[in-house]
């Protein structure tokens, strides 16, 4: 397994740079990047997102090798992007991750990525 992480900003800093990897800090879910951001690339690339942990740097998709900040309006299309996969009928990370999108869209937050 190729682990890629994603958790949940409490609050946004938009002057700090999310360079530091602390996954902890963020309650991380741990999904498999080779096997789901491999399948899901072509939709991802919808998603309007910020790399390298900075505001100042938007982009799309993910950086797989990096930090990656995912803003609350990407996040119906991320949402859209993993409830529609069909093996999360069977993978208790990929329904951690939903429910993980769902309460960052509620509460309006930012996500955090934290690539291989």
């Amino acid at each position: 397994m190729i682990p890629t992480q994603f958790g949940i900003i409490d609050k946004i800093d938009k002057n700090k740079r999310y360079i530091e990897y602390e996954p902890e800090k963020y309650n991380c879910v741990t999904i498999d990047d080779d096997i789901y951001i491999d399948d899901w690339w072509e939709e991802l690339t919808k998603m309007k997102t910020y790399v390298g942990g900075d505001l100042n740097k938007p982009s799309v998709a993910l950086d797989r090798l990096g930090v990656t900040l995912i803003p609350p309006e990407s996040l119906p299309i991320f949402e859209t992007i993993v409830s529609n996969d069909p093996r999360i009928k069977q993978d208790y990370s990929l329904m951690e991750l939903l429910k993980l999108i769902r309460k960052a869209k509620q509460e309006n937050k930012y996500m955090i990525h934290f690539g291989v």
